[in-house]
């Protein structure tokens, strides 16, 4: 699945414009590697998220086209 896409469905950001353009701004890590939008996501894969001065490590559990909102958080889990 692709980053942009991951992040809207697991709504860590509400929608895909947004995080197409987070990810192509070099924001996003995945492994350690600067990731670009259309960056494949696997499950077991470490994100790097940097919000501002905040910054968010997740790991990626499960990968879904789509889930509702209850679900979404099921698709990682938080990292330090």
């Amino acid at each position: 699945m692709r980053l942009d896409k991951f992040l809207k469905v697991s709504r860590i950001i509400k929608r895909r414009t947004v995080a197409k353009e987070f990810s192509d701004n070099g924001r996003a890590l995945i492994n350690d590697r600067v990731a670009k939008s259309s960056t494949e996501v696997s499950v077991g894969d470490t994100l790097e998220l940097h919000f501002g001065e905040n910054t968010m490590k997740i790991r990626v559990l499960n990968i879904k086209e789509t889930t509702k909102k209850n679900d979404s958080a099921d698709m990682y889990e938080e990292i330090d």
